[in-house]
């Protein structure tokens, strides 16, 4: 159902223009005179890799003509007057920028007037291609579907109480790759994340625990399928983070929609391979069971992946990771409002901490890599060596020791430094 965000190409103006623009095959009117005098250089390895490689371009004086006219001018008098003139060479090297630098470097240099008249050219102008867009959706619609697999897999394998524990550890797996593959300032890893997340994951295992039933066959089976689903999870959103830095540079519902039209290119066969094979036989659903598959499809899938990952792009990837977290006591407080349900006190217990962890990771997020962990814990160790520091013995050097050296009038009335 992903497929529906390509109906943009057809209702939405801007990916029009961007396919026309692809079609017309638009070049910079800079180079455009001279666009067959461009040929590729030797790669220089002391030259900085950040701009392109030279490109040697003639160069058009433009008082040729004033020379012409003086020189036929200057033929009719006796005496010629010629100005000395020299010329080192004629050609110009040229480089240029990447394409998000030069953008910034031109932002930085234009007034405010200009630059919010061209705000949105200038927009469009550093956001990825469609092939680009295209390309970054292939890598990611494998791992996209592995993991939504792997979660369902666990889910028909095992209890849903240790699917969600489980599930939940994928804020975790997240703090670790995003601290090791940082996409910004927000990835830095501090202990007062990490005691978030803990917190959250035992939250949500008091929640699990507080509606679990009896347990059923193949838990572990099912619990390696969840635990695959939250390191695909973690994967998933820490490498999107790390490969779009910006979420302006990225179209969500292009990105989505080309997601689903691999998928539905790629997995296809499947339908005749699971059937034949006789592993899971395919039959047409009821026209109830059609209807819950659209309104899922549209709600809990192609509606919330969106909301989900433009958070994600605005915060941070571990708080949209925790944010998948209060999706359980969240359910679970719908069915006591819809069906009157009654749980525990264990319920409540435990979604108070998986609330609490979310917002605390928003506010460290927010306030640039607060750690107000390291730093009581650094206050509290300061506190306790303080007092070994302080304490002083009659046998050191510094006590002992004179600083300054005792001048006086030794024996012989010969003036010496006597200690």
């Amino acid at each position: 159902m992903f497929v529906l965000y390509l109906l943009g190409f057809v209702i939405w103006r801007p990916w029009r223009q961007q396919c026309t623009k692809r079609l017309r095959g638009r070049r910079s009117t800079l180079f455009a005179d001279v666009e067959g005098y461009f040929p590729a250089c030797a790669a220089d390895r002391s030259v900085n890799h950040t701009l392109s490689e030279p490109l040697y371009v003639p160069i058009k004086f433009h008082d040729l003509q004033n020379e012409e006219v003086s020189t036929s001018n200057n033929q009719n008098n006796e005496k010629p007057d010629k100005k000395p003139r020299v010329r080192f060479s004629n050609l110009m090297e040229v480089r240029q920028l990447p394409s998000s630098q030069a953008l910034e470097a031109k932002l930085s240099r234009m007034s405010h007037l200009p630059v919010r008249d061209s705000e949105l050219g200038l927009r469009t102008s550093g956001k990825f291609t469609i092939c680009q867009v295209a390309k970054i959706s292939f890598f990611f619609c494998f791992v996209w579907f592995l993991a939504n697999y792997s979660y369902q897999e666990a889910l028909s394998d095992t209890q849903v109480a240790i699917v969600n524990i489980i599930s939940s550890t994928s804020g975790l797996f997240t703090l670790i790759l995003a601290s090791i593959f940082p996409s910004n300032s927000g990835d830095r890893f501090t202990l007062s994340k990490l005691l978030a997340v803990v917190l959250s994951i035992g939250g949500v295992v008091l929640v699990s625990l507080s509606g679990s039933e009896n347990s059923r066959d193949k838990d572990t089976i099912g619990s390696l399928w969840s635990l695959l689903g939250a390191v695909l999870y973690a994967v998933y959103i820490v490498m999107i983070k790390r490969k779009v830095d910006r979420e302006e540079k990225l179209d969500i519902p292009m990105f989505f929609g080309f997601v689903g039209l691999f998928n539905l290119l790629l997995l296809w066969p499947g339908f005749f391979l699971l059937h034949y094979t006789e592993f899971e036989a395919f039959e047409f659903p009821n026209k109830l069971v059609w209807i819950y598959l659209v309104i899922n499809g549209l709600v809990g899938t192609v509606l919330s992946e969106f909301l989900w990952l433009w958070g994600c792009f605005l915060t941070s990837s571990l708080v949209g990771t925790l944010a998948l977290s209060l999706t359980i006591p969240l359910s679970i407080i719908a069915d006591i409002c819809m069906q009157k349900v009654s749980f525990s006190w264990v319920f409540f217990a435990g979604a108070l901490p998986v609330f609490l962890s979310f917002f605390v990771v928003t506010l460290l997020c927010h306030y640039n890599n607060w750690d107000p962990v390291m730093v009581a814990v650094r206050r509290i160790f300061a506190f306790a060596c303080r007092k070994h520091w302080m304490v002083r013995t009659s046998e050191d050097n510094e006590q002992s020791e004179s600083l300054i050296p005792l001048h006086s009038v030794c024996p012989g009335d010969v003036p010496t430094s006597c200690s």
